[in-house]
């Protein structure tokens, strides 16, 4: 066992990880593009971004040098009361990118407290105004948010929190209308969906300060999917009833559907949005929550109690958003935007490739993400295949992670057609073997 390992079990506690049970994890050393080194020599094709955050793949070099000049001029400062021109820009180039109307941008550290900021901005937007009656939230079924308290309640649908359930405010859940190639009951899925919206409204319109969901892509859920026409008919909803819509677009940001942000790609904008992951590139903790100017304006006044009362240390690391903006200059630079719909037809001929198994169902692909379900009588986020499956890839050089039944890849956006064409061939090797 190397030193690495050996520190690791005398101290280490790993995320979503059963130590009891688990393999010994992998000691890495350097990483360089899609690929990671590892301490005994292996290499690993990394085809789910590092948990979905190094969209450039690794150790870019634009990105390891902007945060390399950035540490020898400003490493870190207080940011109530004080400023800095990374995070200035960063915010300003944001603003320019995202769906028109977000205009505000407040910093955090994750996407957990992202969407921690806007659960809390969404019942302040009332509270301020005299509405205190709207505390109250909407979300889907299968939807994840994070693993922070309000975050957790927002998405207990997802299944992963029961046992914090004493801890959890309550929250709404609508069925969703998650689709994929072919599937012939979209429509009266949408409808269905809808309609619990127009009851729920109908019960409690009142009292809902906003409803939150993953756009397009429910990630944790199982890469599930939904149609753009379905976000615009929410949306519609709830505008008509006067409530608040909040993207958390954590996961789906910066290309991962095919655009940008899939809030573009649906043509829908949320009044206020959750961003983390890939807004560093994967090489610093950051995240923002953008609102618009309407519930910004909302905490404007004479006292301190109309303020938004967050922050944490860390607030706009100069580091961090030199890291961001040195992402946005790679997606000009290297013209990622471009690449996204090669990606996409790439996914299409490897998912082609495995129609003919009869344990693969239900394919779909948007942007970069990829996904299918095997079949398995325990499906879900424990089924046993899933573990079978990660060992099975790890023997053979690659990082895939599939979230129980669901086989999903996620590359970075430097991946080669090579590249995935030998992943598409080692998840068919796969298959035969289960």
């Amino acid at each position: 066992m190397s030193d690495t390992l050996t520190l690791d079990c005398q101290h280490v506690w790993h995320p979503f990880t059963q130590a009891q049970t688990a393999p010994e994890p992998i000691p890495v050393k350097s990483a360089k593009g899609i690929r990671l080194y590892t301490e005994d020599g292996r290499e690993f094709l990394d085809m789910i971004s590092s948990w979905w955050v190094n969209i450039h793949g690794h150790a870019h070099p634009t990105i390891a040098a902007a945060i390399a000049h950035q540490a020898q001029t400003l490493e870190q400062v207080i940011f109530a009361g004080f400023t800095h021109q990374p995070a200035a820009q960063l915010a300003h180039e944001l603003v320019q990118r995202l769906p028109t109307g977000l205009t505000r941008v407040f910093f955090s550290d994750n996407g957990s407290t992202a969407v921690e900021v806007a659960l809390k901005m969404a019942v302040q937007y009332w509270s301020n105004q005299g509405d205190t009656q709207r505390t109250r939230f909407l979300a889907f079924e299968g939807g994840y948010h994070g693993d922070t308290v309000g975050a957790m309640s927002a998405g207990k649908g997802s299944g992963f929190f029961d046992t914090y359930g004493s801890m959890l405010f309550e929250v709404g859940l609508l069925p969703f209308p998650a689709t994929w190639d072919g599937d012939s009951d979209v429509a009266a899925k949408e409808q269905a969906a809808l309609a619990r919206l127009d009851e729920y409204l109908a019960d409690h319109g009142d009292t809902i300060a906003a409803l939150i969901m993953e756009p397009l892509v429910q990630g944790s859920a199982g890469m599930r999917m939904c149609r753009p026409e379905f976000l615009q008919a929410l949306a519609a909803k709830l505008r008509s009833a006067g409530i608040l819509l909040i993207f958390d677009e954590v996961m789906t940001g910066f290309g991962r559907t095919g655009a940008l942000f899939a809030s573009l790609k649906a043509q829908v904008t949320p009044d206020i949005i959750c961003l983390s992951k890939g807004l560093t590139a994967g090489f610093l903790p950051m995240s923002v929550t953008v609102a618009t100017e309407a519930v910004y304006s909302a905490f404007l006044g004479e006292t301190f109690d109309r303020s938004l009362v967050h922050g944490h240390s860390f607030t706009a690391n100069p580091l961090g958003c030199a890291a961001a903006l040195a992402s946005l200059q790679v997606f000009a630079d290297e013209q990622t935007l471009q690449k996204l719909p090669q990606i996409e037809a790439w996914h299409c001929q490897g998912l082609a490739q495995l129609a003919g198994y009869p344990q693969a169902q239900h394919f779909r692909v948007m942007g970069s993400i990829a996904a299918f379900d095997v079949v398995a009588e325990d499906a879900g986020y424990t089924s046993a295949v899933g573990a079978q499956l990660k060992a099975f890839f790890h023997e053979r050089g690659l990082l895939l992670r599939p979230l129980g039944n669901v086989l999903y890849l996620l590359p970075p956006y430097c991946v080669t057609e090579a590249e995935l064409a030998h992943a598409y061939q080692v998840i068919g090797e796969a298959l035969q073997a289960i």
